[in-house]
């Protein structure tokens, strides 16, 4: 098994003009390990929406000093929130590349929240998972102020984003130490998220540096090992040609829900990799795959959280 997710694979087979010098990048991400803040640019300056505002830069956790951007609908009255947690093997990254996946969200009636969070070396799980759940905590309590309602609040992420999403909605304790559950989340989306892999092959440092040598220790980063039957609904979506996390996870995951009599949607696209999927959320390859619509069919159809809401 290859549980780690780099997030890039070459996607620019079909692609032409700017979408042809994107590919290009991305050969160069994967072979040099550069230019991925042009890559993500592009994908940026192709996104031009009308009606939606956006707000960046917004101080959510004054001791570390992280931010976010919030991106929502012109004039916005109890919309979904949807908190994203961008991928980069929780070692890279930055909430500004993701604008796309802000605007896609915000013009289809949701307040897309993207933050920032500490990355290894820096800080191991436990820092990462306590921003990530800082920045859920944030977007409860102010989801108001942007048009937003908290009773419809989701957590989604790709990638190792998606398991920092996946753990917060399984592992109650990241929640807890701030005042919230995982009642009062609406749903889970995971695309193409790291759910199950214990144990780490010897071979991958960084994780062995994050989540601990030993099974036991690996396991209290595993998501799968905390469903319990008290989770959100899960909507987990990953593409069959995947070569970055192995589809396994999101099918573990899966059916680790539904033996507990979890609401769960799985949802696998053949000929998708681990980039793609991510990708089709930007604005010229959404209709390519139905990403999107499925993530934001999910989205409206889901029920408010049943959740106490926090004090």
């Amino acid at each position: 098994m290859k549980p780690i997710a780099r997030d890039v694979m070459p996607w620019y087979r079909r692609a032409s003009g700017i979408f042809l010098r994107l590919g290009i990048c991305l050969a160069l991400l994967v072979s040099l390990g550069g230019c991925r803040a042009t890559l993500f640019a592009g994908l940026n300056t192709t996104d031009h929406r009308h009606g939606i505002e956006s707000e960046r830069g917004i101080v959510f956790d004054p001791s570390t000093g992280l931010k976010l951007d919030v991106y929502r609908p012109v004039a916005s009255v109890d919309a979904p929130v949807v908190v994203f947690f961008h991928g980069g093997s929780w070692t890279g990254g930055k909430r500004q590349w993701y604008r796309f996946v802000g605007t896609a969200l915000a013009s289809r009636g949701i307040v897309a929240v993207i933050p920032d969070y500490r990355k290894y070396p820096q800080v191991k799980m436990a820092g990462f998972m306590m921003d990530a759940a800082r920045a859920v905590a944030w977007a409860h309590a102010h989801a108001a102020a942007f048009g937003g309602s908290a009773s419809r609040l989701f957590i989604m992420g790709h990638s190792s984003g998606g398991h920092m999403a996946g753990l917060l909605a399984t592992d109650g304790r990241w929640l807890q130490a701030q005042g919230m559950t995982t009642r009062e989340l609406a749903g889970f989306i995971g695309m193409a998220g790291v759910y199950d892999f214990v144990p780490i092959p010897p071979n991958e440092k960084d994780m062995l540096g994050m989540f601990g040598h030993a099974p036991s220790e690996q396991r209290r980063g595993q998501p799968i090992d905390f469903v319990d039957g008290d989770e959100p609904p899960m909507l987990l979506l990953h593409g069959l040609a995947d070569k970055e996390v192995e589809v396994h996870n999101s099918i573990s995951l899966a059916d680790t829900m539904k033996a507990h009599a979890e609401p769960v949607t799985l949802k696998l696209y053949p000929g998708v990799g681990h980039s793609d999927l991510l990708f089709a959320l930007s604005t010229p390859l959404q209709g390519k795959r139905p990403v999107l619509d499925d993530v934001v069919s999910f989205i409206h159809q889901a029920p408010p959280a049943d959740g106490v809401p926090t004090p």
